[in-house]
């Protein structure tokens, strides 16, 4: 027997229950399915608990300021590995149960905890259960990629489905994929005192594509631990039973290896072919992100499952445009918002809106300045990094920025902002600035940028606006 619903959502993660929130608004007709590990990924094994690793480990790491701040018995600090991972455990408990408490566990028979397939357009296999709906939004995430041949290593290997469960902190890591999380764990258990090697086979690192900015970030990075770029990795056992990883003529012997060479999506369980759902070379549908509507069909796709952008805040987004337009008879086209990546290493690395290998150089201004001689951050001894933005030559509109910076993170979010507004560098200019903070590194770049541009006014200071 058939149980007919106006929307079936596939997934209980982040997507899924921004969805649900939507759909939950239009129809009280609808079904939540998901049989995997609840609480979302950002809680579990993302966002949150690696964001509590990092705290620890730059809590850790200030005693290195202490004694030229005149703080004496910095030296005497201590690291206990299982009492860091169990704060760690503890607070991700404490999200997971939030999200919980706050989404199925309220839920009744319209939340189905079974794995879902399609067994034709618009049906559903869910366990036991046969589910016909009308419209379908696919929000199942995705799944750390590891290559099979390493998967005979055991528990020596990790991804961020393992790494929050260990009981203590490793002698010693290989992290292979450099990317936002590779970096991100990688710095804090160096940090901590783990032995430390990164690898990548690309020549950067956080998906930089800006020469200068990814050169400083290498260069900052690297006097933590170890960096081999350009260079795959190859792993084998070694003769004590740790792992030799390698990459060229390079090689190392760890304890552990950490994974975080990307994520494949969750769709193959599905079946999508019954449902007339085809996948490109990619491995994914094809959908247009302004509606997350598969072709033509009555099928929404939200979420790191669709392969694009793998960010809590795009997923939600994602999430909310599927699940309205899932419950419409017409899909409704959303404006995305400008892209925002931050990597929470120290100093953060953020990219805001374009990419400069996405622009033009011939109609594209670009201007930079280092932290070096920074008031506030040569106070708060962090006085390293560079940003540049980049903008519009004929206009003088932002266009996009890349950074590696000292609270970058809220750097980012003011590029953010005005690239949203659609501001050029001169009213940019003209907001306060005040002394003495992080932002003020914008001013002269923003200054470089008015003149560059031919928006400076000649009898007066571009910083000032006449009535």
């Amino acid at each position: 027997m058939e149980r007919k619903v106006d929307v079936a959502i596939i997934g209980a993660g982040s997507a899924g229950l921004y969805a649900l929130a939507q759909v939950r608004r239009r129809t009280k007709n609808f079904v939540l399915i998901d049989g995997g590990e609840l609480g979302t990924t950002c809680a579990r094994v993302g966002c949150m608990p690696s964001k509590v690793l990092i705290q620890i480990a730059e809590d850790y790491h200030r005693r290195a300021q202490l004694g030229r701040e005149g703080i004496e018995g910095g030296d005497q600090l201590r690291v206990s590995g299982p009492e860091v991972m169990e704060h760690v455990q503890d607070l991700r408990d404490i999200f997971v149960d939030k999200v919980l408490s706050h989404s199925t566990d309220e839920m009744g028979d319209e939340f189905i905890p079974e794995y879902a397939r399609f067994l034709e357009p618009g049906l559903l296999q869910a366990g036991e259960q046969r589910i016909r709906a009308r419209s379908v939004v696919i929000a199942t995430g995705s799944t750390p990629v590891v290559p099979p041949a390493w998967r005979d290593f055991g528990d020596r290997i990790l991804t961020t489905d393992e790494v929050f469960e260990l009981e203590d902190l490793p002698a010693s890591l290989a992290v292979i994929g450099l990317g936002v999380i590779g970096l991100e764990l990688g710095q804090a258990f160096s940090r901590l005192g783990v032995e430390v090697t990164g690898v990548d086979q690309l020549e950067t690192i956080g998906r930089l594509d800006d020469p200068e900015v990814a050169a400083s970030a290498i260069q900052l990075i690297g006097k933590e631990f170890p960096l081999w770029l350009g260079e795959a990795a190859a792993i084998e056992e070694a003769e004590d039973g740790r792992l030799r990883v390698s990459a060229g003529e390079r090689s190392v012997l760890v304890d552990k290896v950490l994974v975080s060479a990307g994520r494949r999506p969750n769709l193959e369980s599905l079946d999508p072919a019954r449902a007339g759902i085809e996948l490109n070379a990619d491995g994914v549908p094809d959908y247009d992100p302004n509606t997350m509507q598969i072709g033509e069909l009555p099928v929404f796709i939200a979420g790191d499952v669709n392969g694009d952008l793998p960010l809590l805040h795009e997923a939600g987004d994602e999430g909310r445009i599927a699940g309205i337009n899932a419950c419409s008879d017409t899909p409704v086209a959303f404006r995305r918002k400008t892209p925002l990546y931050i990597t929470f290493c120290d100093p953060n690395i953020v990219q805001v809106g374009a990419r400069l290998s996405e622009l033009d150089e011939a109609t594209t201004l670009v201007a930079g300045a280092n932290f070096a001689m920074l008031g506030r951050a040569l106070i708060m001894g962090r006085n390293k990094g560079l940003v540049r933005l980049y903008a519009d030559r004929a206009s003088g509109r932002l266009l996009g920025a890349s950074m590696v910076a000292p609270q970058g993170e809220h750097l980012g979010h003011l590029l953010n902002w005005s690239i949203e507004q659609r501001l050029t560098v001169l009213q940019m200019l003209r907001m306060p600035f005040y002394h003495p903070v992080i932002e003020e590194i914008l001013q002269p770049v923003l200054r470089e940028l008015v003149v560059k541009s031919g928006l400076a006014p000649e009898d007066y200071p571009p910083d000032l606006e006449p009535l």
